[in-house]
């Protein structure tokens, strides 16, 4: 390489490149200068997990998820242009539209949440503005929403659990109630078809069965007693004596009574309406045949003054028989009355399973509401008592003493260094644009002939005076335009400081 030739190209194009220099200088100049101070201060929060775990009571969300909960409503229009008209964070831009400060309020504000397994919950805040008063005011009134928020969130999970199972509880026990009433209504419609009596039902089937079948063979050894009581007195003019039941209908009714009664205890309790029914026909049975004990005795001394021994005897044989037909017919009303109970019995088990089951499941609903009603009292008395989740300030935001940004010397020092770039770079870019030949080395490389001498062009004094004029010139321009141009640009179209904001958005730094 060519260092003479080379250096003399950069003298001889040190006005541009100077130029080019010095516009990059002098606007990061202009900007670390003008560009306002900037203070940033923030908070750290911390989630407490609640203070009484043995309760069981725990938050239906996680902290994180709450912590996202309760910025998201932090972070609402509403709320940031509260607190941007409050503490005057633009100051001259109060007239801004309510769009533009809600965006900058966002912008400027910061919110970083630190979570993870077998760590603590953290929450730090920080706004940055000019004024340092202004974002220790921003930060903190930021801390006051979010405690607010907070204890209100808690605040209204544990009512509004509260609310709704003692809601729940009420119904349920409603429905509990109704549920008891429809199981008794369906008990007592079907008193005598109920599942639990099919048995005593079907050993009292079998009985009257027995008893229709012994009064059939009553009857007809009562017919043929009655027809050999006749051939006995046509042939010998007496009676025969009678091997007869002495009792009264009532009183092998009171026998059977006792005979179901007893059947009935083994199945069923005193109480039980059966029971109860039973003992009151046993009741009126023994005052039945106490009442005609005193009316029979008066009755046989006239049947016995009025009718003949054979009439009498014929008499007291058809008695029996008609008591026993009679028997029959009452028996047989009551066995289809039975088989109806026993054939309508499976239907109602089904049916009552169904009811018990329904009550079954509703008081296990019930029970459940009722333990989850106490928790939730006492979850509330502990929201109460603050005693349970909760967010408590571990750094409360300070007025910043030093501003965060800019770094002056540091936007300098990037003018600086992008000067130089820009300079080397036109340096470049003329040299790969300028295609004549300037050196005896080009003579061979592009024509390829070899020179024996070379003759340097002989500039004359007015060519050189002129050209000479015309670098100083150039120099001249260059350091009087540029800075007159920067002058006007940030007086009379916009302050470089907010041109450079703009330009650095738009390239995404």
């Amino acid at each position: 390489m060519d260092l003479k030739f080379y250096w003399k190209l950069v003298v001889r194009r040190m006005p541009w490149m100077a130029g080019l220099f010095l516009i990059f200088m002098l606007v990061a100049i202009v900007v670390a200068l003008r560009l306002p101070a900037v203070y940033t201060t923030s908070a750290q929060l911390l989630v407490e997990p609640p203070q009484i775990v043995e309760a069981g009571t725990t938050p239906a969300t996680s902290d994180a998820e709450q912590l996202e909960i309760i910025e998201q409503r932090l972070m609402v229009r509403a709320n940031l242009i509260d607190i941007a008209n409050r503490f005057d964070v633009f100051g001259a831009g109060v007239g801004m539209d309510p769009d533009t400060v809600v965006r900058q309020m966002r912008e400027l504000t910061q919110i970083t949440r630190v979570s993870g397994r077998d760590r603590a919950t953290l929450m730090a805040i920080s706004f940055t503005a000019e004024a340092p008063t202004v974002v220790a005011e921003v930060v903190n009134q930021y801390v006051t929403l979010i405690l607010n928020e907070n204890a209100r969130l808690n605040t209204r999970r544990a009512e509004s659990n509260l609310t709704f199972f003692e809601q729940e509880v009420n119904r349920l026990a409603a429905e509990l109630e109704d549920q008891s009433a429809r199981i008794l209504q369906f008990k007592t419609d079907n008193l005598d078809a109920l599942p639990d009596g099919q048995e005593f039902r079907l050993d009292r089937q079998s009985l009257l069965q027995e008893r229709i079948a012994r009064a059939e063979q009553e009857i007809a050894a009562l017919d043929r007693q009655k027809d050999s009581v006749i051939r006995v007195y046509n042939s010998t003019g007496r009676l025969q004596e009678l091997e007869t039941d002495r009792r009264t209908p009532e009183e092998r009714r009171l026998e059977e009574l006792q005979e179901e009664l007893r059947a009935a205890l083994a199945v069923y309790s005193d109480q039980h309406p059966l029971i109860v029914q039973l003992r009151a026909q046993e009741e009126n049975l023994r005052i039945q045949i106490s009442q005609n004990a005193a009316e029979s005795s008066s009755a046989t001394v006239d049947a016995e003054s009025t009718f003949s021994p054979l009439d009498a005897t014929i008499a007291q044989i058809d008695t029996s028989i008609t008591t026993n037909v009679e028997q029959i017919e009452r028996t047989r009303e009551e066995l289809l009355q039975l088989q109806r109970d026993i054939a309508a019995t499976p239907s109602n088990s089904i049916a009552l399973e169904g009811l018990e089951r329904r009550f079954d499941t509703l008081q296990g609903q019930y029970d459940a509401s009722v333990e989850r009603l106490n928790t939730a009292r006492l979850e509330e008395r502990i929201v109460a008592s603050a005693r349970g989740q909760r967010i408590t300030v571990l750094e409360q935001a300070t007025v910043p003493n030093d501003p965060s940004s800019p770094n002056r010397p540091m936007i300098i020092a990037a003018g600086l260094g992008v000067g130089l770039a820009a300079a080397a770079s036109l340096f470049m870019l003329l040299e790969f644009l300028n295609t004549t030949i300037r050196r005896p080395t080009e003579l061979v490389s592009k024509l390829g002939v070899t020179p024996f001498v070379t003759i340097p062009y002989l500039e004359n004094p007015r060519r050189k005076l002129f050209r000479r004029g015309m670098l100083i010139a150039s120099f001249l321009v260059v350091v009087i335009a540029v800075p007159v141009f920067l002058w006007a640009v940030d007086t009379y179209y916009q302050p470089l400081d907010l041109l450079a904001e703009r330009v650095l958005r738009l390239v995404g730094v």
